[in-house]
């Protein structure tokens, strides 16, 4: 019998991201990532996988978990609406936008009001 491997569409991307990211799984993570990644949120910029991995893993310091409120997925789209609650600051809601090109994650784009994260960084807003 001949094994397929399916590959998995932008929305289950998108929930093995979330899933691993809430998890600190960033080997799980660095295999959703396209090698170009690029990421832009509130907090920063990222090129490529590695850069994209070391902002995560800096807030993943401070996550306590991803409470998702809805997920939207077309073609290879997905944007995902959740709560960022995190151990310093109150839950943000945060948007993020994701395109995916040959069954990785390409482009990420990240909204949320970053001021409780940074008060509780202890950086200037």
């Amino acid at each position: 019998m001949e094994t397929t491997t399916k590959t998995k569409t932008a929305r289950e991307l998108a929930e093995t991201y979330f899933t691993a990211w809430e998890a600190g799984d960033f080997d799980t993570m660095r295999g959703l990532l396209a090698d170009d990644v690029d990421f832009v949120g509130a907090l920063g910029t990222a090129q490529g996988t590695e850069e994209a991995l070391a902002g995560l893993k800096g807030l993943g310091r401070v996550l306590e978990r991803i409470d998702v409120k809805v997920r939207v997925a077309e073609g290879d789209e997905v944007i995902t609406w959740f709560e960022l609650c995190t151990s310093i600051a109150p839950p943000a809601p945060t948007a993020n936008w994701m395109h995916v090109e040959d069954g990785r994650i390409s482009r990420i784009r990240v909204t949320f009001d970053p001021r409780g994260l940074l008060a509780g960084l202890g950086k200037p807003s």
